[in-house]
């Protein structure tokens, strides 16, 4: 993938094409890492120990297997892969508008920075540290706004993690019972986002910036995007990993828990220690490569293809 030729208008393609070339990448990215999203959220609602204590290697992974697939613990492989695919609708709704909002959204508050505190940046921060700063900014904003799309991350955890708690009911019901409480985290949420965007569009630009030399950071090389993609996005689940954890455990627990986000933080240090912060980092981190690989090239051929298909084949010419 070539960059855009030098004085060529950036983000070209119609709003129209974009938004449904990251929708489309949103739709298969979630098909091919769904799964690894599931075991994730099931290690990190995980309070008991699995590895360690004595216990023989063999009943350790027996846990591990228990926590992972839970009632297909003991079923063929094809119908415990399929267990890793609960609350799919839920899921499928929160990724497509999260991908949306969330990397569509982040240009349009840093043009809006660029023009009104541009100059501010850059006597702050100079004009190098300046750029990337903006970036970074840009995203912590748009992460923060990120909790309007709350209930839907929270029946997909539920989903993965606690399915008892929805009894039989569907959507509409779940909604009109419970209300307002599907916001409940908001505040853990609000603050995991924050610092996280804030490490992914800033450790990108830092990448861009400052290891490539980029003036222009649309005309990275789909290399230089891999790079920075990784870079920015390892430093932002390593940020946001514990509070992820929080979030995670407070959106898990069952509609009528009393259990405030306080109590959960002093029963993980109390009896999981300072570790359990981090629990379900790696496979997280492991998946971080591919699934950006993926999004991103899939958005990049998407996009294109969407706007020539809307103009017309006047557009081909």
């Amino acid at each position: 993938m070539s960059p855009p030729p030098a004085g060529g208008k950036k983000h070209s393609e119609s709003g129209t094409a974009r938004l449904l070339g990251s929708g489309a990448s949103g739709i298969l990215e979630l098909f091919t890492f769904h799964p690894v999203d599931t075991v994730a959220k099931r290690l990190m609602s995980n309070t008991d120990r699995i590895f360690g204590g004595g216990q023989p290697l063999g009943q350790s992974l027996g846990k591990l297997n228990q926590v992972v697939f839970r009632d297909a613990a003991a079923k063929a492989t094809l119908s415990k892969y399929v267990s890793l695919f609960p609350g799919l609708g839920y899921a499928a709704g929160y990724k497509v508008m999260q991908r949306i909002y969330k990397f569509g959204g982040q240009p349009v508050v840093r043009d809006f920075l660029e023009r009104g505190y541009g100059q501010s940046f850059t006597r702050m921060f100079g004009e190098r540290n300046g750029k990337a700063m903006m970036h970074a900014t840009a995203g912590s904003l748009i992460g923060i706004g990120e909790v309007a799309l709350l209930p839907l991350d929270v029946l997909k955890i539920k989903r993965q993690t606690n399915p008892e708690a929805f009894r039989g009911r569907g959507l509409v019901r779940i909604v009109a019972d419970e209300g307002f409480a599907l916001y409940r985290g908001w505040g853990w949420t609000m603050v995991r986002n924050a610092p996280g965007s804030f490490a992914l569009f800033g450790g990108s630009a830092f990448v861009k910036e400052f290891v490539f030399g980029l003036d222009d950071y649309n005309r990275a090389t789909f290399g230089q995007n891999f790079v920075a993609s990784i870079g920015g996005a390892v430093a932002s689940l390593t940020v946001s990993a514990p509070m992820d954890v929080i979030k995670t455990r407070i959106q898990a627990r069952s509609f009528d828990s009393p259990e405030s986000g306080a109590a959960i933080v002093r029963r993980m240090v109390q009896q999981e220690g300072l570790g359990s912060f981090f629990k379900g980092l790696t496979p997280k981190i492991l998946v971080v490569g591919p699934k950006l690989v993926f999004g991103f090239t899939l958005a990049q051929w998407f996009i294109p293809a969407f706007d020539r298909m809307l103009k017309g084949p006047a557009a081909n010419h």
